[in-house]
């Protein structure tokens, strides 16, 4: 992204320092969610890895047990399920790919359906990828094969059998010592692994054809298959019939679902003070709504994280201090007369400014080095902040999460939207969620207490005093010695209210509830839940206030949702009208400029032949269209259209007239009429 921040407006003073600022998070965040993706999938590969270490047990050890275990032909068959998020898929087959050629064996191939459209095809690919030679996939019936070493082995399971032998048998009589080096981690004799990336788009007949060919083979050499599913397991019975599914020894695996995973996601890049970026509410509402509404594929909300990235840097010039809390302090003292002047113009410093003394106004509005000094201190109190609201966030989502029916969400991303844009406090989920918490059986709340207590203390000494309260509530619960009434009491009314799951119902059990603890009086259990109730509400309130309330916020949130959403929810017909009808959208050339519902001169062919279509019907006359291309055109260069004939136009006018006749035709726009031929048929109507 240079070119990107090259652009117009970023010609400033730090712009080189914002660029490399952006570079370095880019890349942080990139291993983060590597890391992120390797622990997710660490407990998938290892359970594939010891099904392939059961599967060739025998095979390592005896192949005379081997032969006998495999006289019924059956191919051990791993299916991968991994979800409907196929965009994933590829990062999920890549990292697979290497643990298995990193930890078992060397032969791992790949396979996707557009590349196997027959039996012929898939052997080719198999071989190619094994023996790394180059393969022609569009050699005749006649040449099915590979060339190795300018030897041509042709490709059948029995050249891979003979292969196969010849490799193993190769390592085998390596010395000790090289054999140590060159294969320490594979397995003796390692099985040969195919993976069908996508099974539900191959074809039933190579699957079938590939699969009865290869059991015929098994007990020559070892061979596995792992088939990646993204709907359900029953789509290889619905692909298969049963003698061909008979012939696979089948074991299932399920990948963590997108769901899981995307809450990993957020809690590693955005819960978090490691990464001092943050997205404001409405930025992560649309990443989000994309992923549930579109293709549920983290790697795009990834790559929606990362562009929201470049967009901050590209447009906020103070974004040079979204970095580590000491290195922001460092870039502050040096800080420009124009940089201070935009910190004093952002939204959130002004207020600031109107809160404080008029002295200290003054001195803020023409002082830059007191500036500066206020500036560390604001950027200081803003990491801290961010601190405080993860842990208290994570404190109230394990409340929340105890309560029926979810009233703030039961993912912490949804608590996290609902705290991030609006005081929380002050909305009726959060009243509910409030008077259920007040109404939480005892068991269930010390539980929670201790959850809580855990959280606080692994945040750090700043909570030291909310852990003294939590605990100092832990005693207390267990010192209390309520009657068997009041303790029948409280767990009736929880029953009742787990009973109650729809809204009607549980606010009619709430109110009946509340009118009768008015004609009673409170115990000490119920005093004292309602003193935690209170106690974990007031931290919510301290600590939960909206990010836009914070001062310099603008200079670590992104909150430019609208530009997000052009770039990530394509409208591709808006696009192209608008590249074709003003190019200067997109090319930013001053000649290109004109006014609304004129053809500019210099525009080009295709602009102007699109605008000339526009004011057409549904048929076109391609030589009534020609005279008016040529009009436009000989009138930039200076020729008197009157002057040239209908017969005379010159040919490469009219050269460039079919050409971009030829270009809309291909986008779309417009279609040969059968009912006059030369005419043309509008496709297209209406406005963008």
């Amino acid at each position: 992204f240079s070119d990107y921040f090259s652009e117009g407006k970023n010609d400033s003073e730090d712009s080189s320092l914002r660029f490399a600022t952006c570079q370095l998070l880019w890349k942080q965040i990139n291993s983060e969610t590597e890391k992120i993706q390797e622990e997710l999938n660490k407990q998938l590969f290892d359970n594939l890895i010891s099904f392939l270490r059961q599967s060739h047990s025998e095979f390592q050890t005896k192949k005379t047990e081997w032969m006998c275990r495999m006289k019924s032909s059956e191919i051990p068959t791993a299916a991968l399920v991994l979800g409907v998020n196929v965009t994933d898929h590829d990062v999920t087959f890549k990292s697979l790919s290497e643990v298995l050629q990193d930890n078992v064996t060397p032969y791992v191939v790949s396979l996707q359906a557009k590349e196997c459209p027959g039996i012929k095809h898939l052997l080719q690919k198999l071989m190619g990828q094994l023996m790394d030679c180059c393969v022609d996939v569009d050699s005749s019936e006649e040449e099915e094969c590979v060339n190795i070493s300018q030897k041509k082995i042709r490709c059948s399971m029995a050249s891979l059998s003979k292969w196969y032998e010849s490799v193993t048998k190769k390592t085998g009589s390596e010395t000790p010592s090289k054999k140590r080096t060159s294969s320490s981690r594979h397995w003796q004799s390692p099985p040969i692994v195919v993976i069908f990336k996508d099974m539900e788009s191959f074809t039933t007949k190579v699957l079938q054809d590939f699969i009865v060919i290869s059991s015929q083979h098994i007990h020559e050499f070892p061979l596995v298959l792992i088939f990646g599913i993204a709907t359900s397991p029953m789509i290889i019975h619905r692909l298969l019939p049963h003698s061909v599914s008979s012939l696979l020894c089948i074991e299932l695996f399920q990948s963590l679902s997108c769901k899981e995973h995307l809450a990993t996601v957020i809690d590693k890049l955005l819960l978090t003070t490691q990464f001092p970026f943050k997205l404001s509410e409405k930025v992560l509402q649309v990443l989000i709504n994309i992923f549930l509404y579109h293709d549920f594929s983290v790697q795009n909300f990834i790559k929606g994280f990362q562009l929201s990235i470049v967009e901050h840097f590209y447009s906020q010039p103070l974004s040079v201090l979204c970095c580590q809390l000491l290195e922001a302090k460092k870039r502050v003292n040096s800080l420009s007369h124009n940089q201070c002047e935009n910190i004093r113009s952002l939204p959130s410093f002004r207020r600031y400014v109107e809160n404080q003394v008029s002295e200290k106004q003054i001195a803020l509005l023409t002082e830059d080095s007191f500036l500066k000094e206020v500036t560390q201190t604001l950027l200081e109190d803003l990491h801290i902040y961010h601190e405080n609201y993860f842990t208290v966030l994570r404190c109230l989502h394990v409340f929340t999460t105890s309560l029926p029916k979810y009233p703030l969400g039961k993912q912490i991303r949804e608590l996290y939207c609902a705290c991030l844009g609006k005081r929380v406090w002050e909305t009726e989920e959060y009243g509910s969620a409030v008077q259920l918490l007040r109404m939480l059986a005892k068991d269930e709340l010390v539980a929670i207490l201790q959850k809580c207590a855990e959280i606080f203390i692994s945040s750090g000494k700043q909570f030291s005093n909310t852990v003294e309260k939590l605990e100092e509530f832990l005693a207390r619960f267990q010192n209390l010695e309520e009657t068997n009434e009041v303790q029948d009491m409280s767990v009736s009314s929880q029953k009742e209210l787990q009973k109650k799951t729809d809204l009607y119902h549980l606010q009619k059990t709430l109110l009946e509830l509340k009118e009768s603890k008015r004609s009673k009086k409170l115990t000490k259990f119920e005093m004292l839940r309602f003193e935690v109730v209170d106690f974990i509400d007031s931290l919510v309130r301290s600590y939960l206030a909206p990010a836009e309330m914070q001062t310099l916020n603008e200079v670590v949130y992104f909150n430019t949702a609208n530009t997000l959403r052009e770039h990530l929810n394509a409208a591709p017909r808006i696009a192209l009208h608008t590249a074709l009808n003003n190019p200067y959208c997109y090319l930013k050339n001053q000649t290109l400029k004109s006014d609304v519902g004129c053809i500019s001169n210099t525009a080009p062919d295709i602009c102007i032949v699109y605008k000339l279509h526009l004011e057409c019907g549904r048929l076109i006359n391609l030589v009534d269209w020609l005279e008016a291309f040529s009009t436009v055109v000989t009138a930039v260069e200076g020729t008197d259209p009157d002057s040239v004939a209908t017969d005379q136009v010159d040919e490469i006018i009219h050269a460039r007239f079919i050409r971009a006749v030829s270009e809309l035709e291909l986008l779309g726009f417009i279609k040969p009429s059968k009912q006059k031929t030369d005419h043309v048929a509008r496709l297209t109507w209406g406005g963008c």
